[in-house]
């Protein structure tokens, strides 16, 4: 064998021994990394997959992820890197949303949701099926729906220092999305969080029986086509307080505030307290409207609010 062919055949080997190192760096530099093992991943679905039945947290690396997962079982906690830096642009699974969760228990701390749009008109950030879920300082912007969940009446659902941005639609044929859409959930808690800049639908809808709603904004003035701050169509017991509405021009319906039972009552509302909100209108904006609208006999008790003239503090529907 002359001294070329031997220079081709080292070259070769240590090409082949050079590879593997190559894969596994990629895979050092993954943005997906199970907190537990240390394992990272490329895609969050294997990062889900990894943890299964069990419980972990997926620290999520800043920057831009083009991804989705699915969790059908287990505990997860979502953590961005850097609250804010981790932003999940455009890719829905299933044609719901980046996170569908049917599991034990689902938590999303620092995460930004975007530009999540579907050909039913329902993309959103998180869609929530089954189990508990947790949100925190996330930030779900310019998308069909912010947080869609479904019906479990044995969990809840608690949003807390979190902001929904341009969101809402009424362009789909099966209705309007919201910015939030709780269906029948157990209980559901929407604390500390700014909601803003509408384009359709009610900023917060639950279907839930049991609602905590204080401490937010509801921003209106540069809304679009925007219709209730706080939708509760079968009725609900619980607190709305200390909450900061602002009513903007742009309405599709601007004959309430929070509406109780529109849809009809399913769940009595006789232990539901409306206290300490302020509610008014854009500067601008000359018109009269309903702060609580209720659609039953059930005695609502609205406490001290501070409602600006040209607002009704409630009529029955």
């Amino acid at each position: 064998m002359d001294q070329n062919a031997r220079l081709i055949i080292a070259l070769s080997a240590f090409a082949s021994l050079a590879l593997p190192v190559s894969i596994a760096g990629a895979q050092d530099n993954a943005p997906y990394t199970v907190v537990e093992t240390g394992q990272r991943f490329g895609r969050l679905q294997e990062a889900v997959q990894a943890i299964g039945n069990t419980t972990g947290t997926i620290l999520i690396a800043n920057g831009r992820h083009a991804d989705c997962a699915v969790q059908g079982a287990g505990s997860v906690t979502y953590r961005a890197e850097t609250p804010g830096q981790a932003i999940f642009d455009g890719v829905a699974c299933e044609g719901k949303g980046v996170m569908v969760l049917r599991g034990t228990n689902a938590r999303v701390e620092g995460l930004v949701f975007t530009n999540i749009k579907v050909p039913d008109f329902n993309g959103v950030g998180i869609r929530i099926e089954l189990g508990n879920l947790e949100v925190s300082q996330s930030w779900f912007r310019d998308s069909q729906q912010g947080i869609l969940g479904g019906v479990d009446t044995k969990s809840r659902i608690s949003i807390d220092k979190s902001t929904f941005t341009r969101l809402g639609t009424c362009e789909g044929p099966g209705g309007c999305a919201h910015s939030v859409y709780i269906g029948d959930y157990g209980a559901v808690s929407i604390t500390n969080s700014r909601f803003e800049q509408g384009r359709g639908g009610h900023y917060a809808k639950s279907r839930s029986r049991l609602v905590e709603i204080t401490g937010n904004s509801f921003d209106d003035s540069a809304g679009r086509a925007t219709n209730y701050m706080i939708d509760l169509p079968g009725g609900a017991s619980g607190r709305i307080a200390n909450n900061w509405f602002v009513q903007g021009g742009n309405k599709e319906n601007w004959s309430a505030f929070i509406a109780v039972a529109a849809e009809g009552k399913q769940y009595s509302s006789a232990g539901l307290v409306i206290e300490g909100n302020d509610a008014r209108f854009a500067p601008g904006v000359s018109r009269t409207s309903t702060f609580v609208a209720n659609w039953t006999d059930d005695p609502v008790r609205i406490g001290a609010n501070r409602i600006a003239p040209g607002i009704k503090r409630s009529d029955r529907r």
